[in-house]
């Protein structure tokens, strides 16, 4: 059954995010980068390097190494690398863990998914559903509900 619904998942996240492109977003080396405090060359060549075409072909290695970029994304970077963590957290491959980056809302984190259109957000509201049958996230469960309740079940704004 778990697996039903991880392959059913995959399918919903790769069908919202089809084609979604960087357009011009913070790159992944690029949001480490900054994390990093580094001068706007360095980002510059970061930026140069990052994948901005296909999501789908980021490995869940690189995701890993640059788990920090999640918390410095633009809207458009979000929207772009958001499937890539979301299938690596499904599949298992992403150590660190997605619910914090899609449940402590301020106001800087909904301007990142301020891009998300209306299959998007439903998709990320399945995805948070899933965690909440995952026994690893048993102790953010009342987070992940009201982040589902308060901001991802609501309208687009």
């Amino acid at each position: 059954m778990l697996e039903e619904n991880q392959t059913f998942l995959i399918l919903q996240i790769n069908s919202a995010f089809k084609g979604v492109e960087l357009d011009g977003g913070i790159g992944l080396s690029e949001a480490t980068a900054i994390d990093d405090y580094k001068d706007q060359q360095f980002r510059d060549e970061c930026k140069i390097n990052d994948e901005k075409f296909h999501w789908d072909q980021i490995s869940s290695s690189l995701l890993n190494e640059h788990y920090t970029s999640l918390s410095f994304f633009d809207a458009k970077g979000m929207r772009f690398h958001l499937p890539a963590f979301m299938i690596a957290e499904i599949k298992g491959e992403y150590r660190f863990g997605m619910s914090f980056s899609l449940t402590h809302l301020s106001d800087y984190t909904r301007s990142q998914f301020k891009l998300l259109n209306e299959k998007q957000r439903e998709v990320v509201k399945l995805f948070l559903e899933y965690l909440l049958m995952d026994s690893n996230y048993e102790f953010e469960k009342p987070t992940i509900e009201r982040a589902i309740e308060n901001y991802w079940s609501t309208a687009l704004k």
